[in-house]
């Protein structure tokens, strides 16, 4: 056997209903099996909370290794991990095939199915994961939502970070009256005959967030894949189930996966591209859906015939050219890398993308923005999410450009509030973070800013 990373990662499908998979003395055993190699080659050391935390853990105890750290001490460890793939797929030399098989992600997941099945989610976390639900009754009253769910609410933000535990000064998407899929029913852009990709056929996964809290992203999309001769339809079956999955409920996006793949299978069938709007979803439906239902042929046809955005523009420039009209983005931009983009392992296609842009000035930043989801928006991560993402607002602040850019909208926001605190505290704010596909779109005059 070859030292690791000469190797490709390859990951083991979830054996989810096996009940060894929740035996909490056999993830016991395996939590100290990987600990112990973690503790011997910190290579992940900053690269998120889990690993300071585990390793302060060890360094503390009274032998200083493994065998005197306490079993009820490692959920501050678990509860850290993001889920992000990143240790994984960029920093890990013993992941599969080596023969020390770590996938610590994975354990993690392993260890909250367990307390999912114990009925051990936080309620409070549970509830801000609803998102169909949450996206639909917000909608109804937008501008009651957006009001009382912004950070300069001096009455309801304390209110909510006592009632449901999100800090005060985290900033929270914005609610939309009329969804992504709604305006797609009615606004269908005119499609590109004489472009070089004409012919091509689409379906774009709405996403929760761009179908709820920023239509203008698959707005955008939707104009630049007709500018360039992109036949487009717009579904949103369901969320895909990467809320849940972050806290255990592994069983909850299987059924997500189920009603999603069901759902684009008939447009498979007639030849149609997927697209996910944003990166988690993207990574959900080409490797993790696959990974929990690795016999379902539907999910694994949905898995080969899906693409992020930004990669789907870029192949088109590849294989067929882009159509004419795009302009500079003056002032340039420094681009964000999502986690959850790397983790698909088709390299910087935001960059590639804004690169193709006439006069293109692009700063690429590839680190943890330190947001992670709903675990960054609460009272207990908040602040350690902004120490995590600092060398990331650092590098954004410093690049001078005219434009902020992540695949992840909220890790964009997120790099927002961390810009405004290296200014100071009253700072104004610093500007806004677009996704890649609004700023192509913005470079071709095309999409429209979502708002309604």
């Amino acid at each position: 056997m070859r030292e690791g990373s000469l190797d490709a990662p390859t990951r083991h499908a979830i054996d989810w209903n096996d009940p060894d998979f929740t035996d909490p003395e056999k993830i016991d055993a395996e939590l100290r099996r990987v600990f112990d190699i973690c503790h011997g080659c910190r290579r992940c050391f900053n690269l998120c909370e889990s690993f300071p935390r585990l390793f302060d853990l060890i360094d503390e105890s009274e032998s200083g290794e493994l065998d005197t750290v306490s079993s009820a001490d490692f959920k501050p460890v678990v509860d850290a991990c993001t889920l992000c793939d990143m240790c994984f797929m960029t920093k890990c030399p013993y992941v599969p095939p080596h023969e020390f098989d770590l996938d610590f992600p994975h354990l993690m997941l392993r260890y909250r199915a367990a307390e999912a099945r114990e009925g051990k989610v936080d309620f409070r976390v549970g509830q801000l994961t609803e998102t169909d639900r949450n996206g639909r009754l917000a909608g109804r009253v937008a501008g009651l939502a957006n009001w009382a769910s912004d950070t300069g609410n001096k009455l309801t933000r304390p209110l909510m970070e006592r009632a449901v535990g999100v800090h005060r000064a985290a900033a929270l998407p914005k609610f939309h009256g009329k969804t992504f899929a709604m305006r797609a029913r009615t606004e269908a852009p005119e499609v590109n005959r004489g472009a070089p990709a004409f012919g091509r056929k689409a379906v774009l996964y709405a996403t929760c967030f761009a179908n709820y809290n920023n239509p203008g992203i698959g707005l955008a999309a939707r104009a630049v894949l007709a500018r360039n001769g992109v036949e487009t339809e717009v579904i949103y079956p369901a969320c895909c189930g990467m809320p849940q999955l972050e806290h255990g409920e592994i069983a909850r996006a299987a059924d997500a996966a189920k009603r999603v793949a069901g759902a684009f299978a008939a447009w498979i069938d007639k030849g149609y591209d997927v697209i996910a709007l944003v990166p988690s979803c993207t990574l959900m439906l080409k490797f993790e859906w696959p990974l929990i239902l690795p016999e379902d042929a539907q999910v694994k046809a949905l898995s080969q015939a899906s693409y992020d955005i930004s990669e789907y523009v870029v192949d088109i420039a590849k294989k067929e050219g882009l159509a004419e009209g795009l302009g500079p983005l003056p002032g340039g931009v420094a681009v964000h890398i999502a986690c959850h983009a790397r983790a698909q392992n088709m390299g910087h296609k935001a960059a590639e993308m804004l690169r193709l842009v006439p006069e293109a000035d692009v700063a690429v930043i590839e680190r943890c923005s330190g947001h992670g989801g709903s675990w960054g928006i609460m009272k207990e991560n908040f602040e350690v999410g902004l120490k995590v993402g600092r060398p990331v607002a650092r590098q954004a602040a410093e690049s001078g450009k005219a434009f902020i850019a992540s695949e992840c909208p909220l890790a964009g926001v997120h790099i927002l509030q961390g810009m405004e605190r290296l200014k100071g505290g009253d700072a104004p704010p610093a500007g806004t973070a677009s996704h890649p596909i609004e700023l192509f779109a913005r470079a071709y005059g095309v999409g429209d800013s979502g708002a309604d």
